[in-house]
């Protein structure tokens, strides 16, 4: 992948994310004016906001990360470090 193409993928994550964030906390100050509390839903929809953001990123990223160097990992269960790496049998 280009470094331009990484670029706008990491430009499209942060847009998301504040988008999310921004319209969490919108949809709370429209709820507060309308209900006539003070600043409840702007709170609500703060952390709504981010959870939904958080969330969409990480759905969004779990795809680029590379499964198979957490494969490759040998199970540490069951034994016992010697304190030497494999080369040095």
């Amino acid at each position: 992948m280009p470094w331009w193409a990484l670029a706008m993928r990491l430009t499209g994550l942060g847009w998301y994310m504040a988008i999310c964030i921004v319209a969490g906390v919108g949809v709370g100050i429209l709820i507060d004016r309308w209900a006539g509390t003070g600043f409840v839903f702007i709170l609500v929809g703060t952390f709504l906001g981010t959870i939904l953001a958080f969330f969409g990123v990480y759905r969004m990223v779990l795809p680029f990360m590379d499964e198979s160097r957490f494969s490759e990992r040998p199970s540490l269960q069951g034994q016992k470090s010697t304190g030497k790496k494999k080369d040095q049998v």
